[in-house]
């Protein structure tokens, strides 16, 4: 059952006195759990598509589909994680974990309920040990531990990441990328995740987007990533399906990323 859908979605910018088309005709659908990852060149879009669904930016044309109600405009049923942690500095852990809580859950929830869920939610990333200090006292992994907490406090409809590891050392991505997958698992939450890395979005998807290079990107490969879950990263180095997955991204990006006309020309 379609969850989320994007209809002939495209967007353009007009400046002086020059359009200049960035998506053109995205088309997709996205099932109920489901783990989709978007890849592609710098400058092909991907950022767009999911500042479109985010209701960040307005789609020249096309429409959003948010179980049936046409999304325009940003909302607690969408929850952002950028790569930059965007956690205020002068809260500690708690208290900007608390601040979504406030904004979304206030006249809805008690305050002792809503104290307990920010405690349920620092646990789930494993930051109740850090909820008292502050960003400037944490590592680069922990604060992007706390915009997972504080997202997924919100309980959005749809998890949105924008490349959220990619300032992260490698030890310290490969641990958040076990912890995301443990905790879809577990919540079974809809996850959109841009990324420019051909392993990561093999391991954690259950689909790839591809999209084409702009200008006028559009979806050029959708690739179904059929590993059956949990996935351990080191079971799967040698895997015939991991292999073959990651080999036809690789191709894709570097041998046909052009437009779908000129793939089949």
């Amino acid at each position: 059952m379609t969850h989320l859908s994007l209809s002939q979605v495209g967007i353009s910018f007009r400046r002086g006195g020059k359009t200049s088309e960035v998506l053109k005709d995205v088309d997709l659908t996205i099932a109920k759990g489901e783990f989709v990852s978007i890849i592609g060149h710098s400058g092909c879009g991907k950022s767009t598509v999911l500042n479109i669904v985010a209701g960040l930016l307005k789609a020249s044309s096309g429409v959003v589909l948010l179980d049936g109600k046409e999304v325009n405009a940003p909302g607690p049923d969408r929850a952002v994680v950028f790569q930059n942690h965007s956690l205020l500095p002068w809260l500690t852990v708690r208290e900007n974990v608390a601040l979504a809580v406030d904004k979304v859950f206030r006249g809805k929830k008690p305050k002792i309920e809503r104290a307990e869920w920010i405690e349920h939610n620092l646990a789930l990333v494993n930051m109740m040990h850090a909820a008292d200090k502050r960003p400037a006292e944490i590592s680069g992994g922990m604060k992007q531990r706390v915009g997972i907490a504080r997202a997924l406090a919100m309980e959005p409809k749809v998890l949105l990441m924008d490349e959220p590891f990619g300032a992260l050392d490698a030890l310290t991505r490969a641990h958040l990328q076990d912890s995301i997958m443990e905790i879809q698992m577990r919540l079974r939450n809809t996850v959109i995740m841009i990324t420019h890395d051909v392993d990561e979005a093999v391991l954690l998807s259950d689909r790839i987007v591809m999209m084409t290079n702009g200008p006028s990107a559009t979806i050029g490969e959708i690739l179904t990533v059929p590993l059956k879950r949990p996935r351990r990263r080191l079971e799967l180095v040698e895997d015939v399906t991991y292999v073959h997955a990651r080999a036809a991204v690789l191709e894709f990006l570097y041998a046909r990323h052009a437009k779908p006309a000129a793939l089949a020309a």
